[in-house]
């Protein structure tokens, strides 16, 4: 079974591209259910693939059930699809004709309304990176992008220096499952990534190096790095909120909406493949509504 998880593990990361968070939480749910198969039918993981097509619904079911009382909804509906993702990688290599997964319910989710930034917040937030050297000049940029374009963080340290066209406002990214889209970025992000690009040469460098932000020592920056230098200007601006790189992601769907945007325009610049994926922000529009009506109108 070790076998059939390290090809998993190198399709999800080299054919799907996920991210390296969603890469380790698959592995990690795969391995978990693994690690019940031997408990419960030890005979089911036995050599390099294990007898994966003998799997049926009432397995799965018996693995979600006991791991039910210890998880949040979300934390089991994520698991079910792992499962689900896992099983077609298994019917991609001809070792099941079904799968087992989806004859299973996903767990019901609460609809959470997503955390935004006002417009105010931002602008703090992003004015907070005013430094006049080039790691100065690269934050401010990536701030500018992230709140401008609605990226991914992992779409934006994927980035290399030839996918952004000052020339056109636009970026090319490289989504979720390989899935390419071009994104205006407004005339802030421009001027800030002009900046940047005029100031990036002082930065050690290699010839083969192509990737758009780089560390102080020429490296690709990280996600792990977007978060860090997300929280120091945080502190700097005083702005008592926790925000992600997501958050900003959120905040520009919320934006764009909230000054009419189309919901499917909405959903072509996020890179989502459903509109229900993009529809989550209508709650954080009617709540907005709401809350201007009680404030303004007189009869309310």
């Amino acid at each position: 079974m070790k076998g059939l998880i390290d090809r998993f593990s190198s399709y999800m990361q080299h054919e799907r591209m996920v991210s390296p968070h969603t890469h380790k939480n698959y592995l990690v749910d795969i391995q978990q259910f693994s690690a019940f198969l031997e408990s419960k039918y030890p005979g089911m993981t036995s050599g390099v693939a294990g007898r994966m097509g003998e799997l049926d619904a009432s397995v799965v079911r018996e693995y979600m059930e006991r791991r039910w009382s210890s998880l949040s909804a979300s934390s089991m509906a994520r698991k079910l699809a792992s499962l689900r993702t896992f099983f077609n990688f298994c019917m991609r290599e001809k070792l099941m004709e079904k799968n087992p997964a989806k004859e299973v319910a996903t767990p019901k989710i609460p609809k959470r309304v997503p955390k935004f930034l006002t417009v105010d917040e931002v602008f703090a937030l992003i004015d907070a990176a005013a430094g006049e050297d080039v790691l100065g000049a690269r934050d401010r940029a990536i701030l500018e992008l992230l709140y401008a374009s609605g990226l991914r963080v992992s779409e934006l340290v994927g980035l290399n220096i030839e996918d952004a066209d000052l020339q056109s406002a636009t970026v090319r990214v490289l989504g979720k499952g390989r899935k390419e889209r071009i994104v205006p970025m407004g005339g802030k992000a421009v001027a800030a990534l002009g900046v940047y690009l005029g100031k990036r040469s002082v930065l050690p460098t290699h010839p083969a190096q192509s990737w758009l932000f780089a560390n102080r020592h020429g490296g690709r920056l990280t996600a792990r790095s977007i978060e860090r230098l997300l929280t120091k200007y945080l502190r700097r601006c005083g702005l008592q909120k926790t925000v992600t790189p997501h958050v900003l992601r959120h905040t520009f769907a919320t934006h764009l909406l909230g000054q009419g945007a189309d919901m499917r325009g909405i959903q072509e610049l996020l890179g989502h493949s459903s509109l229900s994926t993009t529809q989550k922000y209508t709650h954080v529009g009617i709540e907005n509504l709401m809350k201007a009506y009680d404030e303004a109108h007189p009869k309310a």
